[in-house]
């Protein structure tokens, strides 16, 4: 199994996400998203994999997004794609995708990753 997670090390939601993948015997590839910024291109996958929206992987929370000035329209994925791209730090995590099936969950909480697990 060819797992990737798509990771921030400060999230304990994201560590423990990790923790199961590995407790589990599989070593996935590790993208630390805030340092290797997915292209929009790559965020449009993701949420097309995850069976969603562009708009379904955003930390509203986040002030960035809370006080963004030149956020597109919600319901515009590929505008959106280029605004999260832009903007990493409002991309929901973790995510996890199986590489061999392109399937993918989001880690929240941590024990969604035992779907593709299983």
């Amino acid at each position: 199994m060819s797992l990737r997670i798509y990771h921030n090390p400060r999230c304990s939601k994201s560590r423990n996400t990790l923790e199961i993948i590995q407790n589990a015997g599989i070593e996935p590839t590790i993208v630390r998203y805030l340092d290797e910024t997915p292209s929009a291109a790559e965020i449009l996958d993701l949420a097309h994999k995850l069976g969603g929206t562009v708009a379904d992987l955003l930390r509203r929370g986040e002030s960035e997004f809370k006080d963004a000035s030149d956020l597109p329209d919600l319901d515009d994925d590929e505008a959106l794609a280029a605004w999260v791209a832009a903007h990493p730090k409002v991309l929901e995590r973790p995510i996890v995708v199986d590489t061999a099936s392109g399937k993918a969950i989001m880690g929240r909480p941590p024990e969604n990753v035992n779907q593709l697990l299983s």
